[in-house]
Protein backbone atom coordinates (compact mmCIF):
# COMPACT_ATOMS: atom_id res chain seq x y z
CA UNK A 1 0.00 0.00 0.00
CA UNK A 2 1.26 3.80 -1.17
CA UNK A 3 -0.66 5.72 1.18
CA UNK A 4 0.45 6.18 4.72
CA UNK A 5 -0.39 3.54 7.00
CA UNK A 6 -0.23 5.61 10.20
CA UNK A 7 -3.01 7.90 8.66
CA UNK A 8 -5.05 5.26 7.38
CA UNK A 9 -4.52 2.76 10.16
CA UNK A 10 -5.66 5.79 12.65
CA UNK A 11 -8.85 6.39 10.92
CA UNK A 12 -9.63 3.08 10.70
CA UNK A 13 -9.60 2.57 14.13
CA UNK A 14 -11.39 5.66 14.85
CA UNK A 15 -14.17 4.04 12.77
CA UNK A 16 -13.68 0.72 14.50
CA UNK A 17 -14.01 2.42 17.61
CA UNK A 18 -17.10 4.38 16.47
CA UNK A 19 -18.87 1.43 15.36
CA UNK A 20 -18.70 -0.37 18.57
CA UNK A 21 -20.00 2.54 20.09
CA UNK A 22 -22.94 2.64 18.06
CA UNK A 23 -23.07 -1.65 18.72
CA UNK A 24 -23.08 -0.07 22.49
CA UNK A 25 -26.17 2.46 21.38
CA UNK A 26 -28.09 -0.41 19.69
CA UNK A 27 -27.96 -2.46 22.62
CA UNK A 28 -28.84 -0.01 25.29
CA UNK A 29 -32.21 1.24 22.40
CA UNK A 30 -30.63 4.53 22.35
CA UNK A 31 -32.38 7.30 20.27
CA UNK A 32 -32.51 6.18 16.61
CA UNK A 33 -31.24 9.69 15.52
CA UNK A 34 -28.14 9.55 17.47
CA UNK A 35 -27.75 6.32 16.47
CA UNK A 36 -27.89 7.42 12.64
CA UNK A 37 -25.42 10.49 13.30
CA UNK A 38 -23.00 8.53 14.87
CA UNK A 39 -23.76 6.38 11.69
CA UNK A 40 -22.87 8.86 9.66
CA UNK A 41 -19.84 9.88 11.41
CA UNK A 42 -18.11 6.80 10.83
CA UNK A 43 -19.38 6.58 7.04
CA UNK A 44 -16.97 9.76 6.29
CA UNK A 45 -14.02 8.51 8.58
CA UNK A 46 -14.36 5.21 6.38
CA UNK A 47 -15.20 7.54 3.18
CA UNK A 48 -11.61 9.49 4.00
CA UNK A 49 -9.43 6.55 5.03
CA UNK A 50 -10.90 5.61 1.17
CA UNK A 51 -9.69 8.43 -0.44
CA UNK A 52 -6.56 9.11 1.14
CA UNK A 53 -5.36 5.03 -0.37
CA UNK A 54 -7.07 5.84 -3.50
CA UNK A 55 -5.23 9.11 -4.14
CA UNK A 56 -1.45 7.49 -3.61
CA UNK A 57 -2.65 4.57 -5.71
CA UNK A 58 -3.26 6.74 -8.61
CA UNK A 59 -0.07 9.20 -7.77
CA UNK A 60 2.05 6.02 -7.49
CA UNK A 61 0.81 3.02 -9.50
CA UNK A 62 -1.22 4.47 -11.84
CA UNK A 63 1.26 7.20 -12.23
CA UNK A 64 3.68 4.80 -13.16
CA UNK A 65 1.85 2.77 -14.77
CA UNK A 66 1.09 5.47 -17.42
CA UNK A 67 4.80 5.92 -18.51
CA UNK A 68 4.53 2.42 -20.54
CA UNK A 69 2.85 1.93 -23.99
CA UNK A 70 0.95 -0.78 -22.47
CA UNK A 71 -2.74 -1.33 -22.19
CA UNK A 72 -3.20 0.15 -18.80
CA UNK A 73 -4.89 -2.21 -16.18
CA UNK A 74 -4.08 -0.04 -13.55
CA UNK A 75 -6.43 2.81 -14.71
CA UNK A 76 -9.17 0.47 -15.29
CA UNK A 77 -8.66 -1.23 -11.49
CA UNK A 78 -8.86 2.17 -10.40
CA UNK A 79 -12.23 2.94 -12.48
CA UNK A 80 -13.85 -0.07 -11.00
CA UNK A 81 -12.99 0.99 -7.44
CA UNK A 82 -14.64 4.56 -7.88
CA UNK A 83 -17.82 3.11 -9.84
CA UNK A 84 -18.14 0.95 -6.99
CA UNK A 85 -17.67 3.99 -4.48
CA UNK A 86 -20.41 6.27 -6.82
CA UNK A 87 -22.73 3.31 -6.42
CA UNK A 88 -22.93 3.56 -2.60
CA UNK A 89 -26.27 4.71 -1.37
Amino acid sequence: MKADRESVTRKIRIAKGQLEGILRMIDEDRYCVDIATQLMATQSIIRKATHEVLEAHIRSCVSESLKTDEPNPKIEEALAVLEKMLDMK
